[in-house]
């Protein structure tokens, strides 16, 4: 039987959760996720170890924090004295706020603190320094 190879166009069906058992993402009651393998539309470290499985086939996969969405990084914090913002604006813990800066690049940032005198907000990937597993089945295999 054929096994997935660089340039093959895959479909998987996964369960990934987090070390605390935590459900972040699933296909479970999805059509299966389609990529094809090389062409980096899923982390690297997944995609090389579906390489050499077959079609039916499932694993478990840990793939670690630095090769899934980095480690969280003290330079994705930004603390901002409250009147940055509008008055009139009310600003609470779990928001996400729409920031622009150096008047092009956007990012979406979450409020993780508040106070009279200042705001702190996180733009780290919620999963980031997160290791993922993922409980995996290759469900086929199609030439790219």
């Amino acid at each position: 039987m054929r096994t997935a190879q660089s340039g093959d166009i895959v479909f998987i069906h996964y369960i990934g959760t987090l070390d605390n058992g935590r459900i972040f993402d699933s296909t479970t009651d999805e059509a299966p996720l389609r990529f094809t393998i090389g062409k980096n539309e899923i982390f690297p470290a997944l995609e090389r170890q579906i390489i050499g499985m077959r079609p039916g086939e499932a694993r478990n996969i840990l793939i670690a924090a630095a090769d899934a969405y980095g480690p969280r990084r003290a330079e994705n914090m930004l603390t901002l004295g409250r009147d940055s913002f509008p008055a009139d604006r009310p600003i609470s813990v779990g928001q996400k706020l729409r920031l622009e800066f150096n008047g092009s690049a956007e990012r979406v940032m979450l409020v993780v603190e508040v106070t009279d005198a200042h705001v702190v907000l996180d733009g780290n990937h919620p999963l980031a320094g997160c290791d993922l597993t993922f409980a995996l089945r290759l469900d086929g295999i199609e030439n790219a």
